[in-house]
């Protein structure tokens, strides 16, 4: 296993800047979640997307906190919860922010 991650990152596979993708939306509340940890140095910020309609118009919001940590499941796991949290507090006004 540990040649198979010198061998990664000898050839790009394991790079520090990857950036997880998105996980699949999750509904809340009327509103779609998504989980985008941001990868910093191994380590994984806690940030989303948090998505809805006004008027009928769709809006996604991206939010980004300072949390951070060293497994990726954690982090996504870590990145809902965030998100359901702000879904609870700010409600409906949250969608009219650029960013959160």
């Amino acid at each position: 296993m540990a040649l198979g991650n010198f061998f990664k990152s000898m050839f790009g596979g394991a790079g520090g800047d990857e950036q997880p993708q998105p996980t699949p939306p999750e509904e809340y509340a009327g509103y779609a979640i998504e989980a985008a940890p941001i990868n910093e140095d191994g380590k994984y910020r806690t940030a989303g997307f948090i998505s809805g309609e006004i008027d009928g118009e769709p809006k996604r919001v991206q939010f980004i906190r300072a949390d951070q940590n060293s497994d990726l499941q954690a982090a996504i796991e870590h990145s809902m919860l965030k998100a359901r949290q702000i879904i609870d507090e700010q409600g409906p006004d949250l969608l009219n922010k650029p960013h959160l």
